[in-house]
C-alpha cells in the first residue's frame, strides 16, 4: 500500500527547516570567531619593557690599540776577562741600582804568589743601571768571557708592541702612547723605533716605545696600549649595550612610532671605553634600545620607560 503525497510534504519541510538552522548557525560561529581574532591582538602586551638612547657626539683622537711586553731598552752583558781568576767577592744582587764604576766583585788571581803586595783585580759596572742577573759565585773561577752580571742599561725599560704591517705603517717615531699595565697603572711613552719589516710565521712586527717612567716596573710584564695616531675628531657613538653581534652581522634595534621594533644594521668604529663608534646607518634623532636587545625579535612590541 503507497504513502499518500500529503504525508511526505510536512515532513520534507521539517527536514529542509533543519538544515538551514544547522547552516546559519555555523555561518555565526564562523563571524564570532573572525571577529574575535583581531580584539585579541589589540588587547596584546609589549614583550618588554625598555630603555632607550639616540646617538651622542663627542671629540675623540683616533687611536690604534696594541699588545705587548715590557722589555730592558739595552742589557749589558758584564763577564770575566782573564782566565784563571777565583771571585774572592760578590758585591750586589739582582735588583740593586749600580753606578758607573763601582765595583760588581772583586778577584784573587790565584796563579800569583801569595803575599806580592799586588791589589786585587775587580769586575765594575760599565754603565749606571739595574743588576738583572747574577751568576757570579764566590771562590768559582771562570773561563774568559763568561757571563757574570747583567744589567739594565740607565734601568730603562721600554714597551715592544706587536702589530701588523698595515699597522706599523701608520706610526712614526715621536708619536705618544699610552700603556697599561696589569692593576690599571698607566704610564706615557714615545715610539723610538718602527720595526722594518713583521715575521713571517706570525706576520707581527714591533715597534719599541720609550717609558716615560720606568720606576717599579717589572721587565717581562704583558702590557696593553693605544697610540694617538690623529688629532680631535667628532665622533657620534652608542654604549656598548645598544650595539649587538649576530655572526657577520652588527646590529641594533630601532624603536618605531607604534613601540615596535626593528633590527638595523650598522657600521662601527673604534672603541673608547664604554663608548662604541657609530659610523653608518643610524640618523642622530632615531630611538634604540639601550639594553636587553638580545631578549627581542625583529617586530616585537616594546614599553619606553621614560
Amino acid at each position: 500500500m503507497s504513502t499518500p503525497a500529503s504525508k511526505l510534504k510536512p515532513n520534507l519541510l521539517r527536514i529542509l527547516l533543519g538544515a538551514m538552522l544547522l547552516a546559519g548557525g555555523v555561518v555565526w560561529l564562523m563571524n564570532r570567531h573572525s571577529v574575535a581574532a583581531p580584539a585579541a591582538e589589540v588587547v596584546s602586551r609589549p614583550a618588554l619593557t625598555v630603555r632607550t638612547t639616540q646617538l651622542r657626539e663627542d671629540k675623540w683622537s683616533e687611536t690604534l690599540a696594541a699588545n705587548g711586553s715590557i722589555l730592558p731598552w739595552q742589557e749589558a752583558i758584564i763577564g770575566a776577562q782573564l782566565q784563571g781568576v777565583r771571585i774572592a767577592d760578590v758585591k750586589v744582587s739582582i735588583g740593586d741600582r749600580v753606578q758607573r764604576g763601582d765595583v760588581l766583585a772583586t778577584l784573587d788571581n790565584a796563579l800569583r804568589p801569595a803575599g806580592d803586595g799586588l791589589p786585587q783585580s775587580k769586575i765594575v759596572a760599565p754603565d749606571d743601571g739595574v743588576i738583572s742577573s747574577v751568576s757570579a759565585s764566590v771562590g768559582s773561577m771562570p773561563q774568559a768571557g763568561t757571563e757574570l752580571f747583567r744589567l739594565i742599561r740607565q734601568g730603562r725599560l721600554e714597551w715592544w708592541a706587536e702589530l701588523t704591517a698595515e699597522e706599523l705603517m701608520r706610526l712614526r717615531r715621536g708619536m705618544r702612547a699610552t700603556i697599561t699595565l696589569s692593576g690599571g697603572r698607566t704610564v706615557q711613552g714615545s715610539v723610538r723605533a718602527i720595526s722594518p719589516k713583521v715575521e713571517m710565521q706570525t706576520r707581527f712586527g714591533h715597534a719599541l716605545i720609550r717609558l716615560d717612567d720606568s720606576r717599579n716596573i717589572i721587565a717581562g710584564a704583558f702590557a696593553r696600549g693605544t697610540f694617538d695616531i690623529s688629532g680631535e675628531r667628532k665622533v657620534r657613538w652608542l654604549p656598548p649595550t645598544a650595539v649587538m653581534q649576530r655572526g657577520d652581522l652588527t646590529f641594533v634595534l630601532v624603536v618605531d612610532a607604534t613601540g615596535r621594533v626593528h633590527e638595523r644594521p650598522v657600521q662601527i668604529g673604534q672603541r673608547n671605553g664604554i663608548k662604541v663608534e657609530i659610523k653608518q646607518g643610524l640618523q642622530p634623532n632615531e630611538s634604540v634600545v639601550e639594553s636587553g636587545g638580545p631578549f627581542l625579535t625583529d617586530g616585537d612590541r616594546v614599553q619606553v620607560v621614560k
